[in-house]
């Protein structure tokens, strides 16, 4: 490895930081965000990695959070929002629920840096649509490119609660070769999977919580599906980051030079290592819970030795 490429970040992760309401914390919020805890996740299973931020001014200024990205060993780079998105989660019955206090200005393909645009790796993170469409055509077309779709589909109204969006056929969703989506971001429908995955070999997965996920791949004119059982959780604490947590992972173990080998892993192997750090994931609070590369050990470890466990997983 030369030493450019030494330097350059094995992927780059983009979204918008996201200010959550959180009464315990001395500031009333805590940041959170698809680009945070996927930052940290991959930083902290050993993989080089670029985040490019969204931030508003009380993140930039009182988020020492960012710290524990740079201490991880991520790369940070910082885009100044006038608006950044801020949420109320709140946990009910009938799963959780939002209330969009803020939403968020764009974070443009010219915030990118230019040594980081011949990277073969990106994972965009939206979480208040802050990622326009113009993405899908600014990244290289030999660059691997994991959408997650939560933060297209929803619509924020300051002090209502969140707006959710049916799925919809478009330029990022059409580029994407990865795509994550959680059954509850689902609710309001959408076009068929069909139109959603319009290229052959096209991923997607779809997670439910204790139920498992769903994993289906464009093969042709047809999509092929397999089921995939949840981890057991010996508590869950929180359930923000999960599917973050999934979508990285699952990434990670797909791209060529990630943290888990040269080579990328076969696709069961990947998705079973996903569901193992999102099981982690839930188990502690906030960005507190963001597993690092033991903790994924040792977990692989109790569940291979467990007798109806998978086994042959390693990292």
């Amino acid at each position: 490895m030369s030493g450019s490429e030494a330097g350059r970040p094995g992927f780059v992760i983009v979204g918008a930081a996201s200010r959550d309401i959180d009464v315990s914390d001395p500031r009333g919020w805590r940041m959170g965000g698809s680009v945070m805890y996927g930052a940290l996740l991959a930083a902290r299973l050993g993989a080089r990695v670029g985040a490019l931020i969204g931030v508003d001014t009380p993140s930039a200024t009182e988020g020492h959070e960012l710290d524990l990205l740079r201490l991880a060993g991520a790369d940070v780079r910082l885009v100044p929002l006038v608006r950044g998105p801020v949420f109320d989660n709140q946990q009910t019955p009938r799963g959780r629920e939002q209330v969009g206090h803020e939403g968020s200005d764009a974070i443009p393909p010219g915030a990118l840096p230019d040594e980081w645009r011949d990277c073969g790796a990106f994972l965009l993170g939206p979480v208040a649509d802050e990622i326009p469409d113009a993405w899908a055509s600014a990244l290289p077309a030999d660059a691997l490119l994991a959408l997650a779709w939560q933060g297209m589909l929803r619509r924020i109204e300051p002090g209502a609660r969140v707006v959710e969006l049916p799925a919809r056929p478009g330029p990022l969703l059409a580029r994407s070769d990865y795509g994550s989506v959680s059954a509850e971001d689902l609710r309001a429908g959408g076009d068929p999977l069909e139109r959603l995955l319009p290229r052959d070999g096209q991923e997607l997965t779809i997670t439910n919580d204790e139920h498992g996920a769903i994993h289906l791949r464009r093969d042709g004119d047809r999509l092929r599906m397999r089921r995939l059982p949840a981890v057991p959780v010996r508590r869950t604490m929180d359930t923000t980051g999960a599917g973050d947590a999934w979508h990285t992972t699952w990434f990670l173990g797909r791209i060529h030079g990630g943290p888990f080998g040269a080579a990328p892993l076969p696709t069961g192997r990947a998705l079973h290592l996903a569901a193992i750090v999102a099981s982690l994931a839930v188990e502690t609070y906030g960005l507190a819970g963001v597993p690092d590369r033991r903790m994924v050990a040792q977990r692989v470890a109790g569940l291979t030795a467990s007798t109806d466990a998978p086994s042959g997983e390693s990292i």
